[in-house]
Parts: C-alpha cells; sequence; structure tokens
C-alpha cells in the first residue's frame, strides 16, 4: 500500500492526490469519499426500509391493548403517522439547511454547541441504535426457526436464535464494507417487496371485507380506555421509528436539496397509508380478544385468511424484518462515521477504506456492539429507559430549526415548511416526555443514569480536562497501525471551490461562536 504521511501534527496516513497502482494492478481512486450515489427512490426505500421492519407485526396489539377499542386503535395508528411525518417534514428543512451526516446530532451541534451534541450521539449509538437492530435481528432468527418448532411449549432455543442473529448483522456489515451501490441496491429491492407484502395483508383484509366481515367496526368506540392511550401511543410510534433515517444519509444523496424532501414525502405517507390499511385488515379477520391473544398478529390473521398460502406471511416478515437491518445498519455505520470525523470518537471511526470508500472501521465497530446487544434479555427494556431521551432529542432539534427562523433568517432554506409544523412537533415531544416520565417514572431514572454516563466519558476521554502526551503518542501509533492493518485513511477534502454560504452551515462551529 502506497501511503504518505502527513506533517508532524499529525500521525495519520493520506493517500496522494495523484492515481496510484496497488500490488494487484488495480487503480484505486484518486479521492477517497463518500460518494452521492442515492436517488429520490433509493432514499425513500432506505426511509421505508428502516421504518417497516418488526414494528407493525408487533406493536397492533401493544396499541390496541392500551386503546382498548378498534375504532380508537385506528385513530392511533393514524395520530402516530401524522406526528410522524411533522417530525420529517421539520428535519426536511433541517437536513436541507444544514446538509451534514447524522442527522439530528449535525442540526444540535450547530444551535447548541459540542457537548449537547455528543450527548445525544451517545445515546443513539451506545444504546438506542444497537438495541434495535438487535431486536430487528433477534425477531428474524425467530421467525426463521419458528416453523421447525410449532409446538408453542417447546420454542426455538435462544442460542440458535441469537446466532443466527448474529450471522444477519455480519452479513451485512460485509455488505456495506463491500459497497454502498451494492447496499443500496438491496434496500431498493426489500423496500418494494415488503410494501408487496404487506399488500398481501391489505388485500386479504379487502376480500374479508367484501364478504361482510365487517362486525368488529360495529361500535368501534366501545371500550375505549384513555388511561392506557399513553402505552397505545408508545407502541404506535415504536413502528413509525425510523422516520429520520434519510436525513442522516443527506451527503450520500444526488441533489440533497430536491431529493431529501422528495424522499421523506414519498417514504412517509407510504407507510402511514399501509399501517392503517393493514390495521384494518387486521380487524376483518380478527376480533378485537383474537388479536390480544396472539403473539404474531400477521402470522394468526395469515392461517385464518390465506389457507395454504398462509406460509407467505411468515416468509414476508422474515424478509421484511431482514431488509430492515440492512437500512439500519447502512445507517447507524454513518452515525459513527460523523461522530469520529467531528472528534467525538477515534480518529480512525472517520477513515475510508482506500478500495471500496465505505466506513470500515465504523462498520466494524457496529457491528461488534449490535452482537454484544444480541445477547442481552433485556434489549426491550434498555431501550424502554431512554424513550423519552430520544423524543427530547427530536424536540430540542425541532426547537433549533424554530430559532434559527429567529436569529438566523439569512441562513439558505432550499426546503421550507410551515412553522406552524414544528410548533406542533415540539408540542408532540413535550407531550410524549411527560406521558412517559409520568407513566414509568423509574424507568425514566434509570434512562437519565444510562445518559450521564456521556459526562465522564466527554470530559475525560474526548475533551479531557488533563493532558498526558503519552496517551496522545499510543493513540496516534494505534491509529496508524490500524490503518496500515484495514487499509483506511482520512476522507479527502472535496477539490471543488465551496460556496461560502454552504461552508458556513457545514463547519464544526456552533450557532453560539
Amino acid at each position: 500500500m502506497d501511503v504518505s504521511t502527513n506533517d508532524k501534527k499529525s500521525s495519520t496516513m493520506t493517500v496522494p492526490s495523484t492515481h496510484r497502482k496497488d500490488s494487484n494492478t488495480s487503480m484505486i481512486s484518486s479521492i477517497v469519499r463518500l460518494k452521492p450515489k442515492m436517488n429520490v427512490f433509493t432514499g425513500a426505500a432506505i426511509n421505508i426500509g428502516v421504518i417497516i421492519g418488526s414494528g407493525i407485526f408487533i406493536s397492533p396489539k401493544g396499541v390496541l391493548e392500551g386503546a382498548g377499542s378498534v375504532g380508537m386503535t385506528l385513530i392511533i395508528w393514524v395520530l402516530c403517522g401524522i406526528v410522524s411525518i411533522l417530525g420529517a417534514l421539520s428535519y426536511a428543512e433541517l437536513g436541507t439547511m444544514i446538509p451534514e451526516f447524522g442527522g439530528e446530532y449535525a442540526y444540535i451541534r450547530f444551535v447548541y454547541g459540542d457537548f449537547p451534541a455528543f450527548l445525544a450521539l451517545w445515546i443513539q449509538l451506545i444504546l438506542i441504535q444497537p438495541g434495535s437492530i438487535a431486536i430487528l435481528t433477534l425477531t428474524f432468527g425467530n421467525y426463521c426457526l419458528q416453523p421447525l418448532f410449532p409446538d408453542p411449549a417447546c420454542p426455538p432455543p435462544q442460542v440458535a436464535v441469537q446466532l443466527l442473529a448474529i450471522l444477519v448483522i455480519v452479513f451485512f456489515c460485509g455488505v456495506n464494507a463491500w459497497s454502498v451501490d451494492v447496499s443500496a441496491r438491496i434496500q431498493d429491492v426489500f423496500g418494494v417487496f415488503k410494501v408487496v407484502a404487506l399488500g398481501v395483508i391489505i388485500i386479504g383484509g379487502a376480500v374479508e371485507m367484501g364478504k361482510g366481515n365487517v362486525d368488529n367496526f360495529q361500535n368501534a368506540f366501545e371500550g375505549t380506555n384513555y388511561r392506557g392511550l399513553g402505552v397505545a401511543f408508545y407502541s404506535g410510534l415504536y413502528s413509525y421509528a425510523g422516520w429520520y433515517t434519510a436525513n442522516i444519509l443527506v451527503e450520500e444523496l444526488k441533489d440533497p436539496y430536491r431529493t431529501l424532501p422528495r424522499a421523506i414525502h414519498l417514504s412517509m405517507w407510504t407507510v402511514i397509508i399501509i399501517y392503517v390499511l393493514t390495521n384494518v385488515a387486521y380487524f376483518t379477520a380478527l376480533t378485537p380478544a383474537e388479536l390480544l391473544a396472539s403473539n404474531a398478529v400477521a402470522v394468526t390473521f395469515g392461517d385464518k385468511v390465506l389457507g395454504n398460502f398462509s406460509w407467505i406471511v411468515p416468509t414476508s416478515v422474515v424478509l421484511s424484518v431482514f431488509g430492515s437491518v440492512g437500512a439500519n445498519v447502512l445507517a447507524v455505520s454513518r452515525l459513527f462515521f460523523v461522530g469520529a470525523r467531528q472528534g467525538h470518537f477515534p480518529d480512525v471511526l472517520s477513515m475510508l477504506n482506500i478500495r471500496r470508500s465505505t466506513p470500515l472501521p465504523s462498520l466494524i465497530v457496529m457491528t461488534i456492539l449490535c452482537i454484544l446487544y444480541s445477547f442481552a434479555k433485556n434489549v426491550y427494556t434498555l431501550i424502554n429507559y431512554c424513550s423519552f431521551a430520544a423524543w427530547t432529542i427530536s424536540g430540542c432539534a425541532t426547537i433549533g430549526l424554530v430559532y434559527l427562523r429567529w436569529k438566523r433568517p439569512d441562513l439558505p432554506r432550499p426546503y421550507k415548511v410551515n412553522i406552524v409544523i414544528p410548533i406542533l412537533f415540539i408540542l408532540a415531544c413535550i407531550f410524549l416526555v411527560i406521558m412517559g416520565t409520568v407513566s414509568a417514572p423509574i424507568d425514566t431514572l434509570i434512562g437519565v443514569a444510562i445518559a450521564s454516563s456521556a459526562f465522564p466519558v466527554y470530559f475525560i476521554v474526548v475533551r479531557p480536562i488533563w493532558k498526558f502526551e503519552w496517551v496522545n503518542t499510543t493513540s496516534d501509533a494505534v491509529t496508524v497501525w490500524l490503518q496500515k492493518f484495514l487499509e483506511v485513511v482520512k476522507e479527502e477534502p472535496i477539490s471543488k471551490p465551496i460556496d461560502t454560504k454552504t461552508k458556513s452551515l457545514t463547519e464544526s462551529t456552533p450557532l453560539q461562536k
């Protein structure tokens, strides 16, 4: 590997700007960067791939259990979709105004400064995102093995489920390390497939409705439990989680000013319509009591409606979750990448492989964390601990949008929403944080304790109060060794001139400065 060293102030390596050939005489690109290769369809497919995972096959039971009635259940699904699209539209303005990797991490950093951004990133990367991927892969493992263990009293061995989950994590790490194009094409395929798969359920429900099976919609609001609406909202919003994914990948979108808002609109309205129609379909074949008694509502629906073709549903669930894992791995690895690029994680995590132009080190670290979480028995509980934090982060980022409208009206806004939209989303975030704290104060306190671990990490490791030269020397030596071993280098700067307005938005300076 032909590389040169930087000046004496840095021990990391860079690739020369001229073309070089490796030992295999294959040409290495003169510029090592993440390339903007994703179009509107790919961005929407990735968003749909993250959102439509296991949630729509798990959450209907939780929403009905909290809402208490069929009518209120359907309203909750619509309201959760509206809350999500309000957030997505607000983030579309933020994403085109601050077109950086990292989504809300970049927005919070620009508005509030360094430490609040690190705190938000820490919560996302150490707890929420790896735990979410672990849930998806474990769900995948369960559905794959369930046909081999039809007896409910003899479930699939947990070790087998975990090993299958780990194989899926490693597979998608390899795909993303090999090629962004291949990973994006996988999302295109599975993004379409999962919509088609849910279409089978929707069509099945339409057929049942055509047969006159609408008894569950009579007296639809009978039994509504207003005290349980908090649980219903959290279950529904879990299914919509991921509406912000396209913002994380903004630097890999072609013409992001136009592509990002279009991808958000296309993906969010598609998901809302699919979710509502899917739940209507469930209630054409299943009574509320049957739905509450089922741990796999889609499978129960398929067994009752599709007859000999009931195998289509569990197969669809497996493929849906499989595609969602790939989309999550693609997005979360970029969070590690951008965090390291801004100095919040080890420098090597901001480097790209010289042959594939993919963030190999960040993919490896993300994979290790996901594998560790796949062995945890209380992953759902861990994620619940930080539910309040996730909505606090989203609310703070959107407050920043409103603040920038007042403080910096001069900033370029290629896409601009009505100010009512972010205000409504902020109010929804406040409501969800308060509701979660009141409903589960102990979980909230534990979540605060987990989030607080960011303080010693930041002030001892990231921005240490006391600095020791031997620590820097050791860190530099390890970084250079990893660069040689993984064949990675720092991302090279763009050679073409940058507009001063755009540069002012993407520089690493908070608004206060």
